[in-house]
């Protein structure tokens, strides 16, 4: 336990340091850019079922994914999110019980961001350096909190939620992402618990229509990288 928190924490030295990550608590919704860029985001998991197919067609497209991961999750199902991280995708902060701000103090939730990101980095070896607040709430406290600690809020392009947590069907699902699609996109998926078939088939055929549209699919902190330059 003493090395596993030795390790972590020169971990939050270097980052902090040598800025690897973005430095401020600007929240990130899309980014304006010209280039035919477009980021997956996946919250709520890993899944061991779905999950899995998400990355075997990410990597079919050479595309690659931000999982916003639930810390708990993250603990029961360690060889995926290992395997996010191998195959080149980033794993982002989503709490580790998600709960949501406007029922949980913004001091509690705090605890449960930084538990995540020990968890994540025991696990992976990667620290995290986006955070996504479950259900999309936070406040002035919180985005303070999360600047000292070296995390980028990033939501999601308003028109760009699919919504597939409730099941909408298939096509609903496709045509809210390839109706809407604009460089620079964030998109909303889930691969939380339960069923995410849907989810799944919509991708078999947004990705190859977007990829036949010319867009690239890159992470999230790729994506505000590159477009920052």
């Amino acid at each position: 336990m003493h090395r596993r928190m030795c390790r972590f924490m020169i971990a939050l030295v270097v980052l902090f340091l040598t800025g690897a990550a973005p430095s401020n608590s600007e929240v990130v919704w899309n980014v304006e850019t010209d280039q035919k860029l477009i980021a997956l985001t996946f919250d709520d998991g890993p899944n061991p079922v779905y999950t899995p197919q998400i990355l075997d067609l990410l990597n079919q497209y050479g595309a690659k994914g931000t999982f916003f991961v639930i810390g708990k999750r993250v603990q029961m199902y360690p060889a995926i999110a290992i395997r996010e991280v191998n195959e080149g995708h980033e794993i982002a902060n989503h709490t580790f019980d998600h709960h949501y701000l406007k029922n949980f103090p913004p001091e509690r939730l705090v605890e449960e961001i930084r538990q995540t990101q020990e968890v994540i980095f025991d696990i992976t070896e990667q620290m995290p350096h986006v955070f996504r607040p479950p259900g999309g709430f936070y406040n002035d406290a919180l985005l303070q909190s999360v600047k000292k600690d070296q995390l980028t809020v990033v939501m999601w392009s308003w028109y760009q939620d699919t919504q597939d947590w409730k099941k909408p069907g298939v096509d609903k699902i496709v045509r809210q992402v390839l109706d809407n699609a604009h460089n620079g996109d964030i998109v909303l998926f889930h691969d939380l618990q339960g069923d995410c078939t849907q989810t799944v088939e919509a991708l078999k055929q947004i990705l190859p229509e977007l990829t036949r549209r010319g867009y690239q699919f890159v992470t999230v902190s790729d994506l505000i990288a590159k477009t920052r330059k």
